[in-house]
């Protein structure tokens, strides 16, 4: 800081800052040496209602810390605080997202690499790289599955992400062979919630939030899907709403319901009051999907591409020097949704998927095709859509009659013929 020239009554800040960046990366998972972390960071500030001097000074305090991280990096011992053998570690993350961003894989999928990646160096204690073997990453999967007893879904992601790491990162062997045995998933049926439950849920949310939870249900959306939706996506005429870069980078079609098409219209029109206010402040536009800005200058600004969900303040890009606007954050949906379901006294294990299971659910016991429903919720396997079948009573089970429902007489069977009598109506006991 003395270097910089930041001024003495600054300096404690600036200290802040960096703890408060770095408490950030932990706790929503981003990588603290990556850029791309300095922007969601200053997006939560802003919604903590940072000023923008605050959010500047905290841009700088980031930017200080990226320029020392890199300084280390390529000069090592010009900080003998710093081991050595951490830079090559910082030179791995470095690659390992450029070989995601290759792959056109999705934000989440490098922050999760890079998270167990992380963990990975931590286990081994900063062992150098170029050191590391295939007996490191089983004794770390076994260290997971045995001390810290994660679920089958954890272990087996990290398996996937070390797999990458040494194949594409590392360029060295992964082969295991029998020595760490693969977790079989436990395949959960989904909570569905009765269209009741939906209703008492929707109720005590207000819009924005309710309107989103209706697209969930209604649409049968994914959360990311649902908050990624720009004014462009809607076709209002048809009723068709067009889900881009969804799982897997698919698009898909799904009607609109009737019934939420006026709250839509007159959430439409909200938008386009932000947006104006937006241009005449002066704003860079929306975040924009891969290299969209260099393509086509000016579209962040045109009114289709605004968010149909957007942020409530503007994000600093320091970078750049821009000042822009994000869509709603997960988390702030998911906030409003805990407390609304405590409201509702519903007894179930209720998240923003719910409501995409309930769709998936309310379809099928209403005698729609399963080809029909997945093609709706954009599956690319018909097995993963008929997990849905288990919600819902076969044919079967909706004609048995449970022993606890049959008196005494009735569970002795009729000499040669070995059936069970109809049970008797209670009024008739």
């Amino acid at each position: 800081m003395s270097a910089r020239s930041v001024p003495a009554d600054q300096r404690l800040d600036y200290l802040k800052w960096l703890r408060f960046y770095l408490d950030f990366c932990l706790k929503y998972r981003h990588a603290p040496r990556d850029r791309d972390s300095l922007a969601p960071f200053l997006q939560k500030l802003a919604e903590k209602k940072q000023a923008p001097a605050r959010q500047q000074q905290a841009a700088a305090s980031v930017e200080l810390y990226y320029d020392l991280i890199k300084t280390w990096i390529s000069a090592p011992e010009a900080n003998p605080a710093v081991e050595t053998a951490r830079a090559p570690w910082d030179v791995c993350y470095q690659r390992l997202k450029e070989e995601v961003k290759l792959r056109q894989y999705s934000p989440k999928t490098f922050k999760t690499y890079a998270t167990w990646s992380g963990q990975f160096q931590a286990f081994l204690g900063n062992k150098a790289p170029g050191d590391v073997n295939s007996e490191d990453a089983r004794r770390f999967l076994t260290h997971l599955a045995v001390n810290r007893r994660v679920g089958a879904s954890t272990q087996n992601q990290a398996f996937n992400a070390l797999l990458f790491l040494y194949r594409h990162v590392l360029k060295t062997e992964y082969e295991l062979g029998d020595t760490v045995v693969r977790a079989r998933r436990t395949r959960y049926i989904p909570v569905v919630l009765s269209r009741a439950e939906v209703d008492a849920v929707i109720s005590r949310l207000k819009n924005p939030y309710g309107l989103a939870v209706q697209l969930l249900y209604g649409c049968g959306l994914r959360l990311a899907e649902c908050l990624n939706l720009r004014v462009q996506c809607f076709n209002f005429e048809q009723a068709i709403l067009t889900v881009h870069d969804g799982k897997g980078r698919k698009d898909r079609t799904v009607p609109l319901p009737k019934a939420l098409l006026p709250a839509l219209l007159e959430h439409l029109e909200k938008v386009k009051r932000l947006h104006d206010l937006d241009l005449q402040a002066g704003y860079d536009g929306v975040f924009m999907p891969g290299a969209m800005d260099r393509k086509w200058k000016g579209a962040a600004k045109e009114y289709i591409w605004q968010w149909f969900f957007p942020a409530k303040t503007l994000t600093l890009v320091p970078q750049e020097n821009e000042t822009r606007r994000y869509h709603m954050h997960e988390s702030e949906l998911q906030k409003v949704l805990r407390h609304a379901v405590r409201m509702a006294k519903i007894p179930k294990r209720v998240t923003c998927h719910t409501f995409r299971h309930s769709f998936a659910s309310h379809l099928l016991r209403a005698n729609y095709d399963i080809r029909t429903i997945q093609q709706l919720l954009g599956h690319s396997d018909i097995r993963t859509t008929m997990i849905y079948t288990h919600t819902v009573k076969s044919r079967t089970l909706k004609e048995m009659t449970s022993p606890l429902d049959f008196s005494p007489e009735q569970i002795e069977f009729t000499e040669g013929t070995g059936s069970i009598p109809t049970p008797l109506h209670p009024s008739e006991r």
